[in-house]
């Protein structure tokens, strides 16, 4: 029988299976994933690591592994306009550090990230199943009894959910969900550009959402840009020409020409909260556990913050010979993140709501208050430390120690 089973190899399915190996080596991990085992190569996308993360990632033995394609955010800087408007006033700028030395986040792109934790992962003796899925499992007092799509049964002493926000193993575990639909959809793409960035990330709030620009290495940005649903898909199907008029209408010329160079999507936006995050011997976490607006950029972080929770939960368990499937062990995972997880979804969805709009009194108040920030140092430096994710509570993994 394994130890732990889980359904789902993205970022945070291998992050909980080498966190837990790492701690523990003697604790038996397989993840599952359902793409082909090289499907991960062919993702253009990147994302946003924040300090106390690639402190994780870095516990690990990760972070130098990813640093040479990582592009530290050195400093951000916020607009509020309407789209056609000739200038941009900025209201609100950060630039600052987490740490000595330490940015308070880096961009890295996908395959960078996923790439050192496959080869860490086999290194520490995770068992890895690609082109496979969970189908259906069921749990009693002695473990989870999990029949795999190649028609294998597996039994394991706890089963994590890391199979994103449309999670099929929550739906199985009969875990419900709070959830509406923004009516949004958030096109990503990269681009070139003929100066360089150097360093600085923007996020301009228009009337339909917030269209961040996120600096890549080299002379190069990763979008995105949110939309109304039916825009986001127009634009996405429509030819080069139409597409890069109206990206240039949005990203502007301050560093020069710029050219499409990767596929473009669009993600359907909403909110996704799961009531609970754990049941006896099943577990969730990432996107599975909860789906976020990006407006932050925090998504991919509180996952990060998630395998750091329940690693620990795990680990601590099993050296006091607790069964680490057992519901009243898992409870503290759940009661150690559904705050933080609740608080960070409303203060998405209050920003989504109060920046993608183009309502006069509502306009002046909002840059009224992104000036304030900008104007108050101790704001400033608080806003700095959520964007880095550190916290006196948090986990240990998070301040880069190995549980």
């Amino acid at each position: 029988m394994l130890d732990i089973l889980v359904g789902g190899g993205g970022y945070v399915g291998l992050s909980v299976a080498v966190s837990i190996k790492k701690a523990a080596p003697h604790l038996s991990v397989m993840v599952v994933d359902a793409a082909p085992e090289q499907a991960w190569r062919n993702d253009a996308r990147a994302s946003a690591i924040a300090a106390a993360a690639s402190r994780m990632l870095a516990a690990l033995g990760l972070w130098d592994r990813m640093l040479p394609e990582a592009q530290p955010i050195n400093r951000m800087v916020i607009t509020d306009s309407r789209t056609s408007d000739p200038v941009r006033p900025v209201f609100l700028t950060f630039e600052g550090e987490a740490g000595p030395g330490e940015p308070f986040a880096h961009m890295v792109p996908n395959p960078a990230l996923i790439g050192p934790l496959l080869e860490v992962a086999r290194a520490l003796g995770v068992e890895l199943r690609f082109g496979t899925t969970v189908e259906t499992f069921s749990t009693d007092a002695r473990c989870a009894t999990a029949r795999l799509s190649t028609g294998e049964t597996v039994e394991a002493r706890l089963l994590v959910a890391c199979d994103g926000a449309k999670s099929k193993l929550r739906d199985i575990a009969g875990i419900k969900t709070v959830h509406w639909d923004y009516g949004q959809s958030g096109i990503v793409t990269t681009v070139e550009h003929e100066r360089p960035h150097d360093g600085v990330a923007e996020e301009h709030f228009l009337p339909a959402g917030p269209f961040a620009v996120l600096p890549l290495p080299g002379n190069r940005s990763s979008l995105v840009w949110t939309e109304r649903t039916a825009d986001a898909d127009r634009l996405v199907a429509a030819d080069d020409l139409v597409f890069e008029e109206e990206l240039e209408r949005r990203f502007g010329h301050k560093l020069g020409a710029i050219r499409p160079v990767g596929p473009r999507r669009a993600f359907p936006l909403g909110l996704t909260l799961a009531r609970a995050f754990v049941a006896n011997r099943f577990a969730l976490a990432g996107d599975a556990a909860h789906g976020i607006h990006p407006i932050s950029g925090q998504g991919l972080n509180l996952g990060f913050k998630d395998v750091a929770a329940l690693a620990e939960t795990i680990v601590d368990a099993d050296r006091l010979g607790l069964d680490i499937g057992a519901l009243n062990v898992l409870q503290r995972y759940e009661s150690w993140r559904r705050f933080d997880t609740f608080r960070m979804g409303v203060t998405t969805d209050v920003l989504n709501r109060l920046f993608s709009n183009d309502v006069a009194p509502i306009r002046v108040m909002r840059d009224f208050g992104l000036g304030l920030v900008d104007r108050v140092p101790t704001l400033k430096n608080f806003f700095i430390r959520q964007a880095s994710i550190a916290g006196g509570a948090d986990p240990k993994l998070l301040a880069g120690i190995v549980p």
